[in-house]
């Protein structure tokens, strides 16, 4: 066969192709993910973790928070909690962290029973109302009386039932692409029950979560800050007691399908900001649904207007061409509008 100068530079760019595409594809699989345990014993976060011990009628379970002081000497300062979400835990909201630390906060950063490097009981109550209560003893353990409450993603539907159980509590509310803005169950999505999650959850590696996360989170994006999470995720399930992990998860599963909060939101009698990426599109059960219903589901510009409107006193910020994870996918813009609703002049 008789080569022309056309032929041997397309073959050039295809080797170089082909001996690039291991090294990118070596970046971001399964290889790098290591066991990090079911408590993420082995994975730093960026301040020491303390422990709240919490009487359950097992026995005692641990829950790890942060407690991170403002970077000057405050007498008395203002305190926000961040409550994370349900593939997450405490330690994503560094950057948010610091920036609220710089600006004269103390910041509480509790990882919820069943997350994180908090304990994951089998038996135990995974509803919103324990967590919530879970979490106001380790503010009255801290001697904290008010603070003001940030959720993200399910934290958010934790962060609206902790402002119902304990509006005195709460200075103001701020809700970060909150799950639960819809009744999926009302919607037409079935229980999928606990058997059918945690066989599904113990199916779980990078690659499921990757996959998740890039379509439901990223709107199709991906870049080396979300692999960040997703790793740290599948590495809880990487070792021998991935079981334990995958249990706690399937439970809190059924416990976001089972507890709305959505029918309750007239119900909040403190300040509210609601903070959603316009491109989100995150709902439980996608799924288990036909196509066009899967299509009107987790429509967040819609949802986050529906929202405002039922709350008295609501205020809505989009981030357009974010999608699940502002501080995350946009910090700088985040950041400031965290600020703006904490009405607090900011470096």
């Amino acid at each position: 066969m008789t080569r022309t100068p056309t032929t041997l530079a397309a073959l050039f760019i295809g080797l170089l192709t082909a001996l690039a595409a291991p090294a990118a594809f070596a970046a971001d699989d399964e290889s790098d993910v290591r066991a990090l345990g079911a408590n993420l014993e082995h994975y730093d976060y960026p301040w020491p973790v303390e422990r709240h011990t919490l009487e359950a009628p097992q026995g005692e379970v641990s829950m790890a928070y942060m407690d991170i002081a403002p970077d000057d000497d405050i007498s008395d300062p203002p305190v926000v909690v961040l409550l994370h979400g349900k593939n997450f835990f405490g330690a994503y909201w560094e950057d948010t962290a610091r920036a609220l630390a710089a600006n004269g906060y103390r910041v509480i950063v509790p990882d919820q029973i069943g997350f994180g490097k908090s304990d994951k009981p089998a038996a135990y109550s995974y509803t919103f109302h324990h967590l919530a209560e879970n979490t106001r003893t380790l503010l009255n353990d801290l001697d904290i009386d008010t603070a003001t409450v940030v959720g993200h993603s399910m934290g958010g539907m934790l962060a609206a039932r902790y402002a119902l159980m304990y509006p005195q509590a709460v200075e103001r509310l701020v809700l970060v692409d909150p799950i639960g803005l819809e009744d999926w169950k009302a919607k037409g999505v079935p229980y999928r029950g606990m058997n059918a999650w945690y066989a599904r959850e113990m199916k779980k590696d990078y690659a499921a979560i990757k996959a998740y996360q890039k379509k439901s989170y990223y709107d199709g994006e991906w870049n080396e800050d979300y692999a960040e999470w997703a790793k740290a995720l599948a590495g809880m399930y990487a070792g021998e007691d991935r079981a334990r992990v995958a249990w706690a998860q399937a439970a809190t599963y059924d416990m976001v399908y089972t507890q709305p909060v959505v029918h309750e939101f007239g119900q909040l009698t403190v300040p509210t900001t609601l903070m959603i990426g316009t491109r989100d599109r995150t709902a439980l059960g996608k799924d288990l649904v036909s196509d066009e219903l899967r299509a009107r589901l987790g429509d967040y510009p819609r949802l986050g207007r529906q929202t405002v409107a039922a709350i008295p006193e609501a205020e809505l910020v989009t981030f357009e061409g974010i999608g699940h994870l502002p501080p995350i996918e946009a910090p700088e813009r985040f950041r400031q509008a965290l600020f703006d609703a904490l009405g607090t002049p900011h470096d």
